[in-house]
């Protein structure tokens, strides 16, 4: 494949902040539009970021020859059907997470995606960033011995632009479990290497969200290693900052201020009798378009996508087990996928 044509579908500000532009300087990509519900919104995205037209409806993007692959970014309940469409239209598919809303629709996701052979990704971008991989790298060493325990923090406070659907529209997929926990799951797997097993949670609604919404959660996780991982999952929080720490029978990484979408935060090796040790991080390269490069990769045949179907799906089990066990009142087991 000489050039991958792509699309977006959804006027996000994911969309317009972090990937547009990004494609249209990646190697052998060219962006050629995008479909919004809204025609006037998918213009007027399309004319902020310099793309060649705004599709007035997703057959008019899925007729289109020149589009070889899109990036999904509506709100959480259409994931699902609009990635199994755009597949059965022998469209690559980069999705956001969550991948779906339950794992019926992850299925159907990944299984379509198989059978039309076209590459299904999961959009967690974490994974992409240069300090996420040296923590993976430095638990795939060894150097933190057996991992024990992980806690991540991340909960920030929702900028005032995004404060609609995710507050207020719980068919959409609303709330902080769907929105943030999936990112921890998947941060967890891949810095540890290991499946998480089972989850306990409490998530209340702090005043930010509707009512009946959570805006905050936190729990628990244990791992098949037998790991346990606190975090902290939230809306409402402003000035909190964001992290992960490992803690191993050798040593502690922690890691302040990478779980952004940007390409920055900072390690620090912790041993007994030893002052703190800076880890040099010198890959700083954007994780989307990390993600983007590898995605294209995938569609040329030259490689997987960073994440897959399967991992989204992975994460979503995790998110979904939160959420239950936010109601039972008790610990719950995570779905093997």
């Amino acid at each position: 494949m000489d050039e991958i044509g792509w699309a977006l579908i959804g006027a996000s500000f994911m969309a317009e902040d972090y990937v547009a532009g990004l494609i249209d300087v990646a190697d052998g990509a060219t962006m050629r539009g995008v479909f919004s519900s809204s025609l006037k919104r998918g213009r007027a995205l399309a004319e902020r970021c310099g793309l060649p037209r705004a599709y007035s409806s997703l057959d008019q993007l899925l007729a289109d020859d020149t589009v070889q692959a899109v990036y999904i970014s509506t709100t959480n309940d259409l994931h699902a059907p609009q990635t199994v469409k755009a597949v059965r239209a022998g469209k690559h598919v980069l999705c956001e997470k969550p991948l779906a809303l339950d794992l019926d629709e992850t299925a159907a996701m990944i299984n379509a995606a198989k059978a039309a052979g076209v590459v299904l990704a999961t959009c967690h971008n974490f994974r992409a960033a240069g300090t996420h991989r040296k923590l993976h790298e430095l638990v795939a060493a060894g150097t933190l011995g057996v991992p024990l325990a992980m806690r991540i923090f991340h909960a920030e406070y929702l900028p005032p632009r995004l404060q609609t659907w995710r507050l207020t529209n719980r068919q959409a997929g609303a709330g902080a479990i769907l929105d943030l926990t999936p990112h921890d799951a998947d941060v967890v797997r891949f810095a540890l290497g290991d499946e998480i097993e089972e989850v306990a949670a409490i998530a209340v609604n702090q005043g930010l969200a509707a009512t009946d919404i959570e805006d905050a959660v936190m729990g628990v996780m244990r791992t098949s290693g037998g790991a346990l991982v606190s975090f902290h999952d939230a809306f409402t929080v402003p000035h909190a900052g964001t992290g992960v720490q490992v803690h191993g029978t050798e040593a502690s990484v922690v890691a302040t201020g990478i779980m952004a979408r940007e390409p920055v935060g900072e390690l620090v090796l912790l041993r007994d009798g030893r002052d703190p040790e800076p880890i040099a991080v010198p890959d700083r390269t954007d994780p989307f378009a990390r993600t983007i490069e590898a995605f294209n990769a995938a569609v040329r045949g030259e490689g997987e996508p960073l994440a897959s179907g399967i991992d989204g799906a992975k994460a979503l089990a995790v998110a979904l087990a939160v959420g239950e066990s936010t109601h039972s009142g008790r610990a719950e087991r995570v779905a093997r996928l």
